[in-house]
């Protein structure tokens, strides 16, 4: 399925840069952005309005690419208060929209950035609630989201390394996620 361009004033300069590639060799081309590269991972779903840096930098979402079904992704840009791990466990990011400027007060950074300063591969310009009701009624598939500056993408190969990944099953993610520092919870802070 290919997309058509929303608009001539996109801040992305090309379309089509990136592609999500599923484990039943279903294909969604897209707009890339964050880290150029490639992401493979189970792909899951969130829902929530709020706390897109919040869900990202969860290390629940370890191996796991974050389709998320809200159209306004990025609007509050980036801090250093909503991060919930020192370290980002989320393989990529499927948007529906392209990331809007931040208009937050707390902001430090758009998304896109924080992305690319994370080594996170995402793709934007698909239908995330129809992906959505995919992962719902078949469960969470294995999938590779490749990010290319030309747009030019080895289709089979990216469909037989989401086949090949062995999945999450059996996994001891939390042994990966965990910290070995212990923390005194302090009470409550204010922004």
């Amino acid at each position: 399925m290919t997309l058509k361009r929303k608009n001539k004033t996109s801040h992305l300069s090309n379309f089509n840069t990136a592609i999500l590639a599923l484990e039943n060799k279903s294909v969604f081309k897209g707009i890339g952005l964050g880290h150029i590269g490639e992401a493979t991972g189970e792909v899951c779903f969130n829902t929530s309005l709020t706390g897109y840096q919040e869900i990202i930098s969860d290390p629940s979402y370890a191996g796991q690419i974050i389709n998320f079904t809200f159209p306004h992704i990025g609007n509050v840009g980036t801090n250093k208060e909503d991060i919930e791990s020192d370290k980002i466990w989320t393989r990529g990011v499927i948007f529906n929209s392209e990331i809007t400027s931040p208009s937050n007060y707390r902001s430090l950074q758009n998304l896109d950035k924080w992305l690319k300063k994370n080594k996170i591969v995402g793709i934007t310009g698909l239908d995330t609630r129809s992906l959505t009701n995919f992962i719902r009624d078949r469960g969470a598939p294995k999938g590779t989201i490749s990010n290319s500056k030309n747009g030019k993408f080895n289709i089979n190969k990216l469909i037989n390394k989401s086949i090949k990944w062995p999945g999450l099953n059996g996994m001891d993610l939390a042994q990966e996620v965990t910290t070995n520092k212990t923390y005194i919870w302090k009470g409550y802070k204010t922004w």
